[in-house]
């Protein structure tokens, strides 16, 4: 099973030495989502990232990063959205319903499915479907190596996401919780939660 990791949606000091450390400990699929940022403060977390580990960073919405800093690929939130034009590297996509995964899953690497639970770094964001829905997707055999569960995905549920069938989750609250970025300039925390969930989903 697949461990995705998402980054928080701000900005934020020591973030560039977290996710060093999290590449060194074997992160190997990091999605660079900063919603609505300008984009020299993610040129900036890139210039601070080591090169070895941009093949191993997916973007969202600035693209053009994808070719300028040789990351891995691109990811688009909205699943109506078109590819770049001319774009021929990888790519994946967010869904939000179960009908939309049947027809994304065909065309990218892989799909996130969105909201399977609650959201825990914004709580206005609550699960979507009700494990019945689920449960019968995966029976239908939509849910499947190509899907991965975004939502809500901690150590505590990780299991029902395999179960059901789910290729890979995406942590994202989780870990971040673990690190207060107000505060914080240990992280050893933060990496002892990464090696936790890692050990989840092997």
């Amino acid at each position: 099973m697949k461990l995705v990791v998402m980054t928080k949606s701000t900005f934020f000091v020591e973030e560039d030495k977290i996710l060093e450390a999290l590449f060194e400990e074997g992160m190997d699929d990091l999605h660079l989502f900063k919603p609505n940022s300008t984009p020299i403060f993610s040129e900036r977390l890139l210039k601070l990232i080591p090169e070895e580990y941009h093949k191993k960073i997916t973007v969202h919405e600035h693209y053009y990063l994808k070719s300028e800093y040789n990351l891995r690929g691109i990811h688009l939130d909205n699943p109506s959205e078109n590819l770049p034009d001319g774009y021929k590297g990888k790519y994946s996509r967010t869904c939000t319903n179960i009908d939309e995964v049947k027809d994304m899953r065909k065309k990218s690497e892989y799909v996130f499915l969105k909201n399977i639970f609650d959201c825990i770094e914004f709580p206005t964001e609550k699960s979507s479907f009700t494990t019945e829905q689920l449960i019968q997707a995966s029976r239908d055999g939509i849910i499947n190596k190509s899907v991965y569960a975004l939502g809500g995905i901690c150590l505590d549920n990780i299991k029902f996401a395999r179960d059901l069938g789910f290729g890979g989750v995406v942590v994202c609250g989780d870990l971040w919780s673990k690190f207060n970025i107000q505060q914080g300039n240990d992280f050893k925390e933060i990496i002892e939660h990464f090696k936790r969930l890692r050990k989840a989903v092997s």
